[in-house]
């Protein structure tokens, strides 16, 4: 059993205590030993904190008001904008924010042929055990985290602002916990596990 798989927690509060470059890099180091696609290692990563925080939360607002009023890229999911506008409360609070990019990923409206999305699915395969790799590496150091998805509500705006070539996939808020939050309930393992001898 590995204690951080079975420790770890998605945290949303967090101490005004600011982690180490040197953590930082420790646990980006470990999301680079995830395994990846013919090795590809299609992952990079922007460390966001302090003055290029506030400036990330201002430009996410924008994107949801534009989600709210126009223009919507996830017009079905408006249910789900409150929880993505409490998402940037986390992340004011977090003192660091790493977001993840697919650097062989092409624009989420691009057309793909068939091979084109496999390439895609692979490459995302690889950047998520990175991103959990960095999640439990965190867990270990006494560092709380949150893997978000909310992202895709002001996605235009934020890969904009990053400017950075690739696709947007993920962010992860890291800081110091100030809560100690219940494991949440999983699936039985009945219900999912099927046997084939």
């Amino acid at each position: 059993m590995i204690p951080e798989i079975y420790d770890r927690r998605s945290i949303r509060k967090f101490l005004d205590k600011p982690i180490s470059q040197k953590d930082i890099m420790k646990i980006i180091q470990s999301g680079v030993k995830a395994p990846s696609s013919k090795n590809r290692q299609p992952w990079k990563y922007i460390v966001i904190q302090g003055n290029a925080k506030e400036e990330m939360l201002k430009v996410f607002h924008q994107g949801i008001n534009r989600e709210e009023n126009e223009n919507a890229l996830l017009p079905q999911s408006k249910q789900h904008i409150a929880a993505a506008k409490y998402t940037i409360k986390i992340m004011e609070e977090a003192p660091t924010i790493i977001f993840v990019v697919n650097s062989l990923g092409k624009d989420i409206l691009s057309e793909l042929t068939p091979e084109e999305h496999i390439y895609e699915i692979c490459n995302i395969q690889s950047i998520s055990a990175s991103i959990q790799n960095m999640l439990l590496a965190a867990t270990e150091k006494g560092i709380g985290s949150l893997w978000i998805c909310d992202i895709y509500f002001a996605y235009s705006e934020l890969c904009k602002w990053l400017n950075s070539d690739g696709q947007l996939i993920a962010a992860s808020a890291f800081g110091y916990p100030n809560e100690s939050p219940n494991a949440r309930p999983r699936k039985n393992l009945d219900d999912i596990v099927e046997w084939r001898n």
